[in-house]
């Protein structure tokens, strides 16, 4: 459904009355196109501390490099850096501040990195027109280049505020000839994910319920990829999965989900049960089998998909919550685990929030508008920065990027 508010603000009329009635004025957000493949204007690379340079601008971005910064006394460098240019940023820019890890058993530091984060979300609250601010938390080594060519184009139009720690990595391996398996890829978000992925030119395997059958041969089709319909929560679904995949796998993407949303004491067994095992119970399973079967390739990627319902809650969907929470939890296991690590295979998650669909599409008008409004972009993602986000972490040059949750929210006002 459109989003009428936004394409109302996008008038001079509406921009009139909105700012007399001190109603939001979103921007219309500046995504990804052939027409449009880069940010509005040059990148800006700076550290804490220097003067930046006066009467140039705007700029498309800027990146700060703060991870020298050892005390509350530096944090003035990066006041320093970035005051001047916060009102010279391009509409739909970003800026992009470069921490380290807080070191253990050093006050000072500890105390000014874990400032930065603090800095930062309420940057991304403030700043406007569709501009994003991000942290990255770099250890010794870590190769950030995928993380910074994704945060700094486009494609990462949606997420803003986030914190995202990057280790060091093994030399990635080509990235060519990759296959990719989405499961719920018949529509929304699971074929956003299928089509960008493709699009980066991986072999896509779509996977949704046979119910789903004819537009699952449809994306399928879209993508030139591969159709497979079966349960995911059957019992030999892992089997059946493992059996289509000769080549092994290299991008597993956990996308299908469903909602059966009561409040809890309203909420019988079967819903409560339904929900975790689609969610949640047959992710477990599946890549359990698939890692035992040694289908998931050397330098694989695994992705699943959690929720901000699974970080700061939601009234009426404690099934849901419990599921995406535990998606949470399993990518974190999984990319702590020395047997996944040493084939440095990764596992991260996206967090989204209010995402233009057909499920948020049916919300009551007042609660869609709330959760289109509630967030530092004033406007609701589409399925495409979801699958933007996901393309990125499954990058065979992401391999610094591990334990990971990034919301693709706007910054949304509810949850961390």
């Amino acid at each position: 459904m459109a989003d009428r508010y936004l394409r109302l603000t996008g008038t001079a009329p509406g921009r009139f009355v909105a700012r007399r009635l001190g109603l939001p004025q979103p921007a219309a957000l500046r995504r990804w196109s052939p027409r449009t493949p880069d940010l509005p204007g040059p990148v800006l690379r700076l550290a804490a501390g220097d003067t930046p340079p006066s009467g140039s601008g705007p700029y498309g971005a800027v990146v700060l490099d703060a991870t020298a910064v050892a005390d509350p006394a530096g944090l003035r460098g990066v006041h320093g850096a970035l005051h001047p240019l916060a009102r010279s940023l391009a509409p739909c820019g970003r800026i992009v501040v470069l921490g380290a890890r807080p070191q253990d058993g050093d006050l000072g530091h500890a105390a000014a990195q874990q400032a930065l984060e603090g800095f930062v979300r309420s940057l991304g609250k403030e700043i406007g027109r569709g501009c994003t601010v991000q942290l990255l938390r770099l250890a010794p080594g870590a190769a950030a280049d995928s993380t910074l060519d994704f945060l700094l184009s486009p494609r990462s139009a949606y997420v803003s505020g986030q914190v995202i720690e990057i280790g060091p990595a093994p030399q990635p391996p080509a990235a060519e000839g990759r296959t990719a398996l989405v499961t719920g890829a018949a529509r929304g978000i699971g074929a956003a994910v299928a089509e960008t992925l493709a699009r980066g030119g991986a072999h896509v395997v779509c996977l949704d319920v046979p119910q789903a059958g004819d537009a699952l041969a449809e994306v399928a089709a879209r993508v030139t990829g591969t159709a497979l319909a079966l349960d995911i929560t059957a019992p030999d679904a892992g089997g059946r999965i493992a059996a289509a995949l000769p080549g092994g796998l290299d991008v597993l993407v956990h996308n299908a989900g469903i909602t059966r949303d009561r409040r809890l004491a309203n909420m019988p067994a079967d819903r409560w049960e339904t929900v975790i095992d689609v969610n949640l119970g047959s992710v477990l399973r599946t890549t359990a089998h698939l890692l035992a079967a040694g289908t998931l390739n050397e330098h694989a990627r695994i992705v699943g998909t959690a929720s901000i319902a699974g970080i700061a809650g939601n009234t009426g969907q404690t099934n849901y919550a419990a599921s995406k929470a535990g998606i949470i939890g399993c990518v974190r296991a999984l990319a702590a685990d020395p047997a996944v690590r040493g084939r440095g295979i990764t596992a991260n998650a996206v967090a989204p929030g209010f995402i233009e669909t057909a499920m948020t599409a049916a919300v009551p008008l007042v609660i869609r508008e709330a959760g289109r409004r509630m967030n530092s972009l004033g406007q609701g993602g589409l399925p495409v920065d979801v699958a933007e986000t996901v393309a990125w972490l499954s990058d065979a040059a992401s391999g610094g990027v591990n334990g990971q949750v990034v919301r693709v929210c706007g910054q949304s006002l509810l949850g961390a």
